[in-house]
């Protein structure tokens, strides 16, 4: 599975290039032409598309007239092409009319079975609506690329497209679950098709953006399905409201589990959230080096690099080799998050000579040293730097983690981009 559940498409290259992009709720209605403008058959009422492999596939149009006259169905082969002010079709053959529309097993209508249906999780949780439907048209195909959760969404389906307010809000279809028609006949609900073990692989922003969404129960039983890692993780994205509202509830034990999996700076930015006498009860679940680090970053007015530095990291010497280095890599147990750069040091005293970024190590050839591939000098932080240097150097230099040294050099730990840039987007929101 890919990390983001949603995505966003790319720019619609508009009519005579080898693809474009169209939203359903523009088309429907569109008047539906044999041939020529002037031979009108019908508005469009639907499309039907079959489930195939990845992306449902358009099959047909479907006309519905109404008032006792049969229903049409013309193949997708009839298509010729789709312009802003009709839709053009090869006239029948013989003057005869188009076959009227037979369901068949795997197929779904886009209006009838997808728009305005509510979208719930695997457990049945509500999470969001279908507004609209992205297609993409290439290659004389049309097929289903996204659904459109957006206010935008809404607005084009009453219409008035031409009001877009916010920005486009999309849900890959790969992670929609395809219904038949028959399936959908009976519920006004489409499955998110994310399973309990498919969730702990989305990205936690991913996870914090649907607990924002849920109501209360919802959200607090969706986040209980995360394990402790994944809910840490979640957390420390989650907006300050979402975070107060999930751990109103969290029993100590939860919590205290939650809490061992999150960083110092992660821990600090949650509870300047929270209400004073929560403060007080949770930092009573953390232990003790936990418990003085956040008190002393909570009852500081300015953070300072030294307070919320980390030393997980990988620091060796210029002499290693990149054969002997990549196997400590293996062996470290580090979390991914912590393995974006490996630092050069002085054996002696830990002096920071160079960094080498781990894509650079992994194109190495075995037998090069460090000395030979890092980087040098190394932008740093000094253990006295406030957040607003800190900010400031990650704004700069879009570095993953900045180590910090002392006045004489010497690597004293390291410092995540979240961990700064994350704390500074969001207390402007609380």
């Amino acid at each position: 599975m890919e990390n983001n559940k949603r995505e966003k498409p790319a720019n619609n290259n508009g009519r005579g290039a080898k693809y474009r992009f169209l939203y359903f709720s523009e088309l429907i209605k569109r008047p539906v032409c044999a041939g020529k403008i002037k031979n009108k058959i019908g508005k469009l009422s639907d499309i039907v598309f079959t489930v195939k492999d990845q992306y449902p596939e358009a099959v047909g149009l479907y006309l519905e007239y109404g008032w006792g006259k049969p229903t049409v169905f013309i193949a997708w082969e009839k298509v010729i092409k789709i312009e802003d002010d009709a839709i053009f079709v090869v006239p029948p053959e013989n003057e005869e009319t188009y076959p009227p529309f037979v369901d068949q097993p795997g197929w779904i209508l886009l209006d009838k079975h997808l728009m305005g249906r509510t979208i719930v999780d695997i457990d049945d949780r509500r999470v969001e609506v279908v507004n609209d439907i992205h297609l993409l048209e290439a290659k004389n195909k049309l097929i289903i690329v996204h659904v459109d959760i957006s206010f935008n969404g809404f607005l084009r389906r009453w219409g008035l497209g031409g009001l877009k307010m916010i920005k486009d809000d999309f849900i890959a279809w790969k992670y929609v679950q395809p219904l038949s028609v028959e399936d959908a006949i009976s519920t006004d609900k489409v499955a998110l098709s994310v399973t309990r073990k498919d969730m702990m692989e989305l990205p936690s922003e991913d996870l914090a953006d649907i607990l924002e969404e849920l109501p209360g129960e919802e959200q607090q039983a969706l986040f209980s399905a995360l394990d402790s890692e994944k809910a840490a993780e979640t957390l420390a994205e989650a907006e300050p409201r979402a975070q107060r509202q999930i751990i109103a509830n969290l029993r100590n034990e939860r919590a205290r589990n939650i809490f061992s999996e999150m960083s110092i700076p992660q821990l600090a930015g949650l509870f300047s959230v929270l209400p004073h006498d929560q403060v007080t009860a949770f930092m009573q679940l953390l232990d003790k080096e936990q418990y003085e680090r956040v008190q002393d970053i909570l009852s500081r007015r300015e953070v300072t690099s030294k307070s919320i530095m980390t030393d997980e990291f990988i620091a060796l010497s210029r002499e290693m080799q990149v054969g002997e280095v990549i196997s400590i890599v293996r062996k470290s147990n580090l979390d991914p998050h912590n393995l974006s750069y490996i630092y050069v040091v002085n054996n002696g005293d830990k002096t920071l000579l160079g960094v080498v970024d781990l894509r650079e190590l992994l194109l190495a050839g075995d037998d090069s040293t460090l000395e030979a591939i890092m980087a040098s000098p190394v932008i740093t932080a000094e253990e006295d730097d406030v957040e607003d240097d800190l900010a400031e150097l990650f704004a700069k230099y879009h570095y993953e983690m900045l180590p910090v040294v002392d006045e004489r050099d010497r690597l004293l730990g390291v410092i995540h981009y979240g961990d700064i840039m994350k704390g500074s987007e969001t207390r402007g929101k609380i």
